[in-house]
């Protein structure tokens, strides 16, 4: 066998707790064994991950696709979504910001997901969470300034006054027809985002890494 880490030639080593053929590599002395049954090994696992993210599929249904658990898939999505980086951003383009509504655990505890999306590429180009404050809304219009936004289009919410330059903030009737269609659907592919749902966020850093495999995935 040949090791699956640096290439060279593997020796046996006993067998695993159910009766696998174990392997140690003569060079990096790693041990491993020659298939895994448990999905959750699979290097094409985390594809599937994503593919399944962005159409909406919940943890639950999803870990028995995949033959997985729900803890270990929960893992997994963390850890890819620590691995997405945020998108490039086109300076010079008109922006509109909202925000969506969520709780995190339980329906008493609110979290709100702000986000700004590209009016022509219909992008994601920033979002965060947290309490509907300054200092999470800051955050997603501190990224449009510094890509020069040419407008920014928000709804009526106070907090955007003192946090966008008025030269380009625009509150008009129609100005975020664009991102309030995408919250529809948002909260028809998330399940999790649903104003009537059963189904909830774990914690803020599985809803966080859950929305980055499915804007930026």
């Amino acid at each position: 066998m040949t090791c699956k880490f640096c290439g060279h030639e593997c020796k046996k080593d006993g067998h695993q707790a159910n009766g696998t053929q174990r392997y140690e590599c003569k060079h990096c002395h790693r041990k491993q064994q020659e298939e895994y049954t448990y999905n959750a090994y699979s290097p094409e696992l985390d594809e599937k991950i994503v593919l399944y993210t962005k159409e909406g599929t919940g943890i639950r249904s999803t870990a028995r696709i995949l033959q997985i658990s729900a803890t270990t898939l929960l893992k997994r999505i963390i850890h890819i979504g620590k691995r997405i980086s945020h998108p490039p951003i086109v300076k010079h383009r008109i922006y509109e910001v909202d925000e969506i509504k969520s709780f995190i655990k339980r329906k008493q505890n609110h979290i709100w997901i702000a986000y700004a999306l590209d009016r022509k590429s219909k992008e994601v180009v920033s979002f965060n969470i947290g309490a509907r404050t300054n200092s999470t809304l800051s955050v997603v219009t501190e990224t449009l300034h510094i890509a020069e936004a040419k407008r920014i289009y928000t709804d009526r919410l106070r907090n955007y006054k003192s946090l966008i330059d008025h030269s380009i903030h625009r509150t008009s009737l129609y100005g975020t027809n664009h991102i309030e269609r995408h919250n529809l659907t948002l909260r028809t592919h998330l399940k999790r985002l649903s104003r009537k749902t059963i189904c909830f966020s774990r914690s803020m850093a599985v809803l966080t890494a859950i929305l980055k495999v499915y804007f930026w995935g």
